[in-house]
């Protein structure tokens, strides 16, 4: 029986990414336009704060962009996931920090690996959460002196805006869908829906070449 499990969730896995790499270039273009849109808004507001380091544009950003954008259909890069996994570990991250401070050898190792607990008790398993809880007991001085508003911005703030941003790039064409639960996706598919015929369009066109 575990054998089978184990088969099972490598084919399941072998899929996820037989699907979402084997894509023609439009879709490979679609994944760069999402990437470099989120990451790109969220550059310029901090490029608004010079004074402020890189607090609004933290590492774990980077890491949430390769799922959203490029693994779309991955447990890990749903909506709940990419939100409830980088603010719970936020939360994590700064109380770990507020109560131990100064301890590294302590507060890195526990946050990481409480974040991770948390999030598969919550369901919202995002391996850039765990990047985030390290941010917030490893970041900056001005990191640690937000405290808790770390939480809200730049945390929240961030993925809330990459998650705007992948609404829309990821569901341009008919072979993107996100969220992956179709009864999510329905809403934002036919909003795209122009966009997306457009788009067969040209690929006819370009067939018919």
């Amino acid at each position: 029986m575990v054998k089978a499990k184990i088969k099972r969730g490598y084919r399941v896995a072998r899929y996820v990414v037989y699907k979402e790499t084997l894509i023609d270039r439009l879709e490979h273009f679609w994944s760069f336009a999402g990437a470099f849109t989120g990451i790109g808004i969220i550059a310029f507001l901090q490029s608004e704060l010079p004074d402020q380091d890189s607090i609004f544009l933290i590492g774990s950003f980077g890491a949430s962009s390769v799922l959203i954008y490029g693994a779309i259909q991955s447990p890990l890069a749903q909506p709940r996931n990419l939100l409830g996994g980088h603010v719970l570990s936020a939360v994590l991250g700064v109380t770990i920090a507020l109560l131990l401070p100064d301890i590294l050898w302590l507060t890195a190792p526990l946050a990481v690996s409480l974040s991770i607990i948390i999030m598969q008790m919550t369901r919202t398993l995002h391996p850039p959460g765990g990047a985030t809880a390290l941010i917030a007991v490893s970041g900056s001085d001005k990191i640690k002196d937000m405290g808790y508003w770390f939480v809200l911005s730049p945390v929240l703030s961030g993925a809330v805006i990459l998650l705007l941003v992948a609404l829309v790039f990821n569901n341009v064409t008919p072979e993107r869908r996100y969220p992956a639960q179709s009864r999510y996706s329905a809403p934002i598919r036919r909003m795209t829906g122009p966009v997306r015929r457009r788009i067969v369009a040209f690929r006819k066109f370009r067939s018919d070449m």
